[in-house]
This record gives C-alpha cells, sequence and structure tokens, in this order.
C-alpha cells in the first residue's frame, strides 16, 4: 500500500471513532508524524509505499487515536504560545486559552524591573516557559505536587533554552516556598467539577492526569486553599492571576474579595468566556 492507500485507510478507521469530524486530519497528521514529512510531500508522493514495520507503526497509531487519546500525547508533542513542549500523560495537554493568562501576566510583570514570578502547579512548565522566554528580567519559580510533571517541566525548560531561568520546586501550592515573597503569581489549576467528570470527552476524561483535572464538587477546592495563602506569598501592591472555568467567576471573585484581594478584573477568552482572572494585594 502507498501513502494514498495508507492515509485513506487511517481516515476510515477514524471515521467510525468518537471524532469522524477530525478523522481526514487526525489520518493525516499521523501519517506526516510517522515519516517525518509535511503535507506537500503526501500531496506531491501519493504512490510513495511505507515499509512493513512503518505500515505497522502507523497502523498502531490510529488504533490508539481511535481509542480516543489525545493526539498531542501520540505524538509526544504541542505547541503552546509559539513555543514547542514535549507532553506525556503525566502532565496537561496545554491548552489556546491558556495562553490569555500568559498575556494577563506578562502586562502585570511590566510593572516591576525584576518581576519575581511563581507558577503554582506549573504540569508541563508551559506557563512558566513561556514567561521565562519572554520576561528576560523575571526570576521564576515553578511548583507542582507531581515530581513526574516537574521532569516533564524541566525538559521543556531545556528545550526551550531557559532551564537556567526557572527554579523547579515539588510541593503542595505554596508550600515549598514558604516564607518568600512574590510579585507576582499566576496559576492554572485543577477546577473541573467532580460531578462534571461524565461530560468531559473521552481524552480528557480517560487520559489526562486526575489530580491536574478535578477540584471538588463545585471545581473550588483548590482555589479555596490557594488564595489565602497567595495573600502571604504575594508582596502588597503584587498581582495573582488565575485561569478558571466556566461559570466559575463569580465564585473565585467572591473567594478573592474575601481575603482581601482588590482590583478584581476578569478577561474572556475567545469563546466570550471569562477564562482569567487578576487582582491585587493590597
Amino acid at each position: 500500500m502507498n501513502l494514498a492507500d495508507w492515509l485513506r485507510y487511517g481516515a476510515v478507521q477514524l471515521g467510525s471513532g468518537p471524532h469522524p469530524e477530525r478523522a481526514q486530519r487526525d489520518a493525516e497528521f499521523l501519517l506526516m508524524h510517522l515519516i517525518e514529512r509535511n503535507r506537500a510531500y503526501l500531496i506531491a508522493h501519493p504512490e510513495a509505499e511505507l515499509e512493513a514495520g512503518v505500515a505497522d507503526r502507523y497502523s498502531a497509531l490510529i488504533e490508539r487515536r481511535f481509542a480516543g487519546e489525545p493526539i498531542q500525547y501520540i505524538v509526544g508533542e504541542c505547541e503552546f504560545y509559539g513555543l514547542p513542549f514535549r507532553v506525556t500523560r503525566d502532565v496537561l495537554i496545554p491548552r489556546p486559552e491558556t495562553e490569555h493568562l500568559v498575556e494577563k501576566t506578562i502586562q502585570l510583570a511590566a510593572k516591576f524591573d525584576k518581576p519575581r514570578i511563581v507558577d503554582i502547579g506549573t504540569g508541563s512548565g508551559a506557563i512558566a516557559v513561556a514567561l521565562a522566554r519572554l520576561l528576560p528580567s523575571a526570576q521564576i519559580t515553578a511548583i507542582d505536587l507531581s515530581a513526574a510533571a516537574l521532569h516533564v517541566a524541566r525538559a521543556n525548560a531545556e528545550h526551550n533554552g531557559v532551564a537556567e531561568r526557572i527554579r523547579f520546586v515539588e510541593g503542595d501550592l505554596f508550600a515549598p516556598v514558604a516564607g518568600e515573597f512574590f510579585n507576582i503569581a499566576v496559576s492554572n489549576p485543577p477546577y473541573v467539577p467532580e460531578n462534571d467528570r461524565n461530560t468531559l470527552a473521552v481524552e480528557v476524561r480517560e487520559h489526562e492526569p486526575e489530580l491536574a483535572l478535578f477540584a471538588g464538587a463545585d471545581g473550588l477546592e483548590v482555589y479555596r486553599r490557594m488564595i489565602p495563602a497567595a495573600r502571604s506569598a504575594v508582596v502588597p501592591g503584587g498581582f495573582l492571576a488565575l485561569e478558571i472555568g466556566f461559570g466559575q467567576a463569580a465564585g473565585v471573585a467572591a473567594l478573592l474579595a474575601r481575603s482581601g484581594f482588590e482590583q478584581i478584573e476578569l478577561t474572556a477568552d475567545l469563546q466570550g468566556i471569562d477564562r482569567v482572572v487578576t487582582c491585587r494585594n493590597h
């Protein structure tokens, strides 16, 4: 079978999977990844043959995608804020919506000469690495409860040339940096309500790490612990920037106000959903 045949095979197989609308695109992407060629090559060389071993590997990739495994985990990489990131099932796949959180943090960082920034729950390191690339004067600390996630984050920092500019620390929320002070604390914490588990796409529900997804019945459990702790870790006049889930703006804003934060502002994503909340420590 040649490339055109294998591409048709992949598209047909995925056409009866969980996302038939993406069947052709996914089949094409997996084939390009496997043979390390671009789409132009597929179009120009449809008659090219796949060696037997490569064909078997392609069939295996198609089976994984048919079962709902995210493309990013299958190929082991994704893009965030224009930068390449490696991802494993130990970390969430960085989402485009989180780029809004990075943008707001960059705006806040401009208020300080050498901002000290802490990223709580760094996961793949997407936020910390993007900030390190874009804020050369910043001192960045990245914290995660998962040692496996920190391993991925360190690799991404090295891959993007900022490993020497980020301090990685294992632990829960601000506990590993108790007694230290930061100009900005930023976080994309777990915020999916346990009650919403069955509504999630199979890619998320069955493949991404639960530790990084779920946060109690209403999704606010981590915010309830993080926000009061941030009051002690962020300097007066410093800022807290958080990603939030659908319908959580009012609840998180109330928690911030109750803890004494001021200048609470919401930023919507491209779908008009409140996605980022920022506030100032008085």
